[in-house]
């Protein structure tokens, strides 16, 4: 009877051990059943002193903003802000490979502003916009082009000729356009700084709104399997280096 009591505190501790050992087993096997954390989609915004913010503090840029935007929305994303004062559309096409990093899920690319405030012939931000397409599709990378109208003091013949070229791209490389970056905004002296080009913080606030439902319906094709990357039958105009 002496010894049977002295074993009783040792097979209390033994069950607490079972106990303990199945608590835990239980709790690993729930916690691996447990769905890991969706990554957010990583978008790079590349552009140039539109998509930069220039002006304003980075808080107020359009990546910046859009992202909050989408956020209080309930999606899961991170937009980089690779905008860069200045650039034309072969500059863009020059640091492509090292703006848009391995890993990204989707571009929005707003470039040729510059192009057109340059007076640049059409020929050249058509031909760089079409090597930036193409190399992204290589790279099994969709894209959201933002179109840009050329200002009118070029005359009409000029915009005849610049305006149509995102349409026309946008088709021969299969990716989502929105017409006109800024739709609601360009020639608004209320939503543009004083040098009449750039939005102000407001103005960047009506760019994001108008363009939400395209980013959104965009967001949801980058959740869906797609075919194997690769380029257009024809190429042509698109390739080249710039001229």
């Amino acid at each position: 009877m002496h010894r049977f009591r002295k074993g009783r505190p040792l097979s209390r501790f033994l069950h607490r051990l079972i106990a303990f050992s199945a608590l835990a087993l239980f709790t690993g096997v729930a916690g691996a059943l447990t769905p890991a954390a969706a990554e957010p989609l990583r978008i790079v915004a590349l552009g140039d002193s539109l998509t930069a913010g220039f002006g304003l503090p980075a808080s107020q840029s359009f990546p910046t903003r859009l992202e909050a935007a989408l956020r209080a929305k309930g999606h899961e994303v991170v937009i980089e802000n690779a905008g860069v004062s200045g650039d034309t559309t072969s500059a863009g096409l020059a640091r492509l490979d090292w703006s848009v990093p391995e890993g990204t899920d989707g571009v929005i690319l707003e470039l040729g502003a510059n192009d057109a405030l340059r007076g640049l012939d059409p020929a050249i931000p058509e031909r760089s916009l079409g090597a930036i397409l193409a190399r992204l599709k290589a790279r099994g990378i969709p894209v959201l082009m933002a179109g840009m109208q050329a200002p009118p003091n070029f005359g009409a013949a000029y915009r005849a000729r610049f305006d149509p070229i995102y349409e026309r791209l946008a088709a021969q490389y299969d990716v989502e356009l929105y017409p006109f970056f800024l739709d609601g905004v360009a020639g608004e002296t209320a939503l543009n700084q004083k040098d009449g080009i750039h939005p102000t913080a407001a103005g960047v606030e009506v760019i994001v709104a108008r363009m939400l439902p395209a980013v959104e319906a965009f967001l949801e094709t980058l959740k869906t399997p797609s075919p194997a990357a690769g380029t257009p039958a024809d190429t042509g105009a698109g390739t080249g280096a710039p001229g």
